[in-house]
């Protein structure tokens, strides 16, 4: 095959070629000195070997061009705004080396005919979107901005420091190798209790599985009906207490409630016997009592985020089948209780998949916290991951502080027993939604015995939980309930406080069964949507009485302060 001077597989080699050359520019020996081992030698390796998997991907692109030479002239002669709209090549040096644009240029067609490939193949739907991230993780992970010597910026960068950058660099890939993991945020700069997680407040109940904070009232008059928090199990709690700007615990404390949270253990080997029965038992049951022991209370308000809330509805189905009802209101936050359309997550889920995580894990053990966090940076690998490869590790500059992406990080085990009922009685075989299907605690659990008013929250762009998705529990719930959406994704869209001014939100539009519907018919209005949620809850909250200074009670004293032992313990 004749290669020509725009042909890009010739000029990957060619920058190949010049970027090793000045690596010995930059005051970076290739070779240690004789009797003393090199310190470069594993940056180099493992530097060499997803070279070489690019150098692979443009094998194959090259043979792309080969078959399909207009394309090739196609993607050369592009206007600049049908490729300039990736944020990964907005730099000016990606278009004024006539080699970086073809290059780039040439991987964004590449990976348009991957795609289109994989779109036009004949599969059903689950294999086409399973074909479909594999594709686009292989895609993400082969772009030119991702590896030192096809990233002009970074070579650039190299050159105007002598090679600092490139130093810098690889001390922050050697210090995320010991963590086992990519950092997205500056994780020195935060610690639970110190700066993140600091509402006051004191643990008044314990048991393996969970402890039950109480938070000091900043109001002299409370609500009489608690309110009690339910994060999702798979994360830690203070997602909803961060920092006292962007606290919704702070936030629902300033409206009048008195608020307790549920603080999941972080689950060790131990304990890797624990089943989803007990998370109902152990966990938010005890929780309730609690909460109504202390405060005196008929019935307490619920609040669940996430699969917190899908927890919350089954512990709540549960109960109604007994003749139990201690719940006043239910607010779910983008949360799924009918799994038919899961997004991308839910290709993930095969039959063979849970069977061997049974076989593993099913009667004892663990599901890492880390093999979870992977799985939804996958989703948004582009953002979550690569982003941060460049930006430490080819431009040697340390991620900033973002009190989001240091939660996003701290991650969670969970036991294995518990996992694998979750995911093949939702993601796999969407039981839940159906009356009776599962037997929970000992019940048929049927949701629709659920007759309390809830509150409904999705986020418009979520790509954990699809937002129609969400709104199909409407359509299972059989108390008044009120659906709101708001604009942004799974966290950003959630902790929106209103003094942030930020977004919107969409309400009251057309009740059904059609999403889509509900959204063209419904209001869009400005800010948060907190202020919506805190009038609704108002109205189940019950009349106002003086504020209880003291935490706790006899039966369940107050002991360690907020925000207590269990959300600090590291995942193994």
């Amino acid at each position: 095959m004749s290669s020509s001077p725009n042909d890009p597989a010739q000029l990957l080699a060619s920058l190949l070629e010049g970027g090793i050359a000045m690596l010995g520019q930059f005051g970076m020996p290739r070779t240690a000195e004789p009797g003393k081992p090199d310190p470069m030698a594993e940056f180099f390796a493992a530097t060499q070997q997803v070279a070489n998997m690019q150098q692979e991907f443009w094998k194959q692109a090259t043979a792309y061009w080969s078959a399909f030479p207009a394309a090739a002239a196609a993607a050369a002669q592009a206007p600049a705004d049908a490729v300039d709209s990736d944020r990964r090549f907005a730099a000016d040096s990606w278009r004024s080396d006539p080699r970086f644009d073809l290059i780039r240029r040439s991987y964004l067609a590449y990976s348009s005919f991957l795609q289109n490939t994989v779109e036009s193949a004949q599969l059903d739907e689950k294999t086409k979107a399973q074909l479909r991230h594999g594709m686009r993780q292989y895609i993400d992970a082969m772009s030119p901005s991702n590896f030192l010597l096809t990233n002009p910026e970074a070579l650039q960068l190299a050159a105007e420091t002598g090679g600092k950058s490139l130093t810098e660099g690889m001390n922050l890939f050697f210090e995320d190798m010991a963590k086992g993991r990519v950092s997205s945020t500056d994780e020195k700069a935060y610690e639970v209790g110190r700066n993140i997680a600091t509402t006051p407040g004191a643990v008044i109940f314990e048991n393996e599985l969970i402890q039950v904070i109480q938070y000091t009232p900043t109001t002299d008059q409370v609500y009489e009906r608690p309110l009690l928090l339910v994060p999702p199990a798979i994360n830690k709690f203070y997602i909803l207490d961060l920092q006292p700007e962007n606290s919704f615990v702070r936030y629902a404390l300033d409206q009048g409630h008195t608020v307790f949270m549920l603080s999941w253990r972080n689950i060790d080997a131990s304990l890797g016997h624990l089943s989803w029965d007990d998370y109902l038992e152990q966990g938010i049951m005890q929780a309730i009592d609690v909460a109504q022991n202390v405060t005196g209370a008929d019935q307490v308000n619920t609040l669940g985020f996430c699969v917190g809330g899908t927890l919350l509805a089954s512990t709540l189905a549960v109960l109604a089948a007994r003749d139990e009802h201690p719940v006043s209101s239910m607010t779910l936050l983008t949360t799924m209780l009918d799994f038919t359309d899961t997004g991308e997550i839910g290709s993930l889920v095969t039959e063979e998949s849970v069977a061997a995580r049974e076989a593993a894990i099913g009667k004892g053990g663990l599901m890492q916290g880390k093999e979870l966090a992977f799985t939804f940076t996958s989703l948004r690998a582009n953002d979550l991951m690569w982003q941060y490869v460049v930006n430490s590790y080819l431009k040697g500059k340390a991620p900033p502080a973002f009190d989001l992406l240091y939660w996003n990080a701290d991650s969670t085990n969970l036991p294995g027993p518990m996992f694998c009922w979750y995911v093949r009685n939702t993601y796999l075989e969407n039981n839940l939604r159906e009356p009776g299907k599962t037997i929970q605690c000992g019940e048929k659990v049927d949701l629709s015995l659920i007759d309390v008013p809830t509150f409904l929250y999705a986020s418009r762009e979520d790509h954990i939980v699809p937002w129609h998705t969400a709104y199909q529990s409407t359509e299972l719930l059989a108390g008044d309930n009120r659906f709101v959406l708001g604009a942004s994704g799974h966290i950003a869209g959630v902790i929106n406080p209103p003094v942030k001014k930020k977004r919107n939100y969409w309400v009251n539009g057309k009740a059904g069964p059609d999403p889509q519907r509900w959204l063209e018919t419904a209001q869009s209005v400005p800010g948060s949507w907190w202020p919506a949620w805190s009038e609704w809850l108002a109205q189940h909250a019950g009349d106002e009485v003086p504020a209880r200074v003291k935490l706790g009670n006899r039966k369940h004293r107050a002991s360690d302060p907020a925000p207590g032992r269990y959300v600090k313990a590291k995942a193994e």
